[in-house]
């Protein structure tokens, strides 16, 4: 039998020059994605690097695979005379640094579309407009926005990473109204909007207590198997009904998935269960779940 190609890599922003001064996570892990669309990639850092290569080096490999680095010192002469000459070559700007801190680099937008009118800008800030000078971190834009529940840490630096994929977006579009109008744009990236947005299911009360995939549907929960968790998402009512079945539950409507009697039901089954046998099930009865650890 003669297998299929696999699909050509997508790269449709080959031809596009990136240049980079953006720092730790976002920028770097948009970076990333606009390298892999097919970018040229190019990144300027201090002399003493990125503080990503110092506290995760394995991280940092990651993200600027592909992409090419170099070290300048924006407070020198030399410094300014090597970032301009990548700048004179390249369609989009991506910055981290607030903007005072900009406008003392003269690598602010005012200053630097009266040389460059073709280049576009894209800079990362923790909140938009007013609010761009205040310090913060992932951890504050989350916390701002109920992703940070109790004490515990969340698993992910999920503003940093959805800001990152902000980053891409708008860089795309930034670079579709380049073309549109023959002249270079200016653009914010608020962490603190991609938190917002990725805490919109929470707002909406969808991932509360008492919400669907919050814990109230005995079909989207986690429960403890025979030897681990097993991750249950049998929202949607064929699935939920496939669950029901191999648990023994002939009767199933919105009201039974919510009902105590429900959740002890099933918590019962997949607790007498192992984690190879969830998985054969799964595949047996078509229900969509996922075995752990302890």
């Amino acid at each position: 039998m003669t297998l299929p190609k696999p699909p050509a890599p997508f790269k449709p922003l080959r031809g596009v020059r990136i240049l980079s001064l953006a720092l730790n996570l976002p920028g770097p892990a948009a970076l990333m994605r606009l390298q892999a669309l097919g970018a040229r990639c190019r990144k300027v850092e201090p002399p003493a690097g990125d503080p990503m290569g110092l506290y995760n080096r394995a991280a940092y490999d990651t993200l600027h695979q592909g992409v090419k680095v170099f070290a300048a010192d924006l407070r020198s002469e030399a410094g300014q005379k090597a970032v301009h000459r990548e700048l004179a070559q390249s369609d989009v700007l991506i910055t981290s640094f607030r903007p005072s801190a900009l406008r003392k680099l003269g690598m602010d937008w005012a200053t630097l579309h009266k040389t460059y009118p073709a280049l576009s800008q894209v800079d990362i800030v923790g909140a938009a407009g007013a609010r761009a000078e205040e310090p913060g971190h992932d951890l504050t834009y989350m916390a701002e926005h109920g992703l940070v529940p109790g004490l515990d840490l969340p698993t992910s630096l999920f503003a940093d990473m959805g800001g990152a994929l902000a980053t891409v977006e708008t860089v795309m579009g930034a670079l579709l109204l380049q073309r549109t109008k023959g002249k270079g744009v200016h653009r914010q990236v608020a962490l603190v909007d991609a938190a917002a947005f990725l805490g919109l299911p929470h707002q909406w009360g969808m991932t509360t207590a008492g919400g669907a995939v919050g814990g109230a549907h005995a079909g989207y929960r986690v429960y403890p198997c025979k030897d681990g968790r097993v991750a249950v998402a049998a929202l949607e009512p064929h699935f939920a009904q496939a669950l029901c079945n191999a648990a023994g539950i002939t009767e199933i409507d919105r009201q039974t998935m919510m009902a105590p009697a429900t959740h002890a039901r099933i918590a019962g089954f997949l607790a007498a269960l192992t984690r190879s046998q969830l998985d054969a099930l799964a595949l047996a009865q078509d229900i969509p779940l996922f075995t752990l650890p302890r």
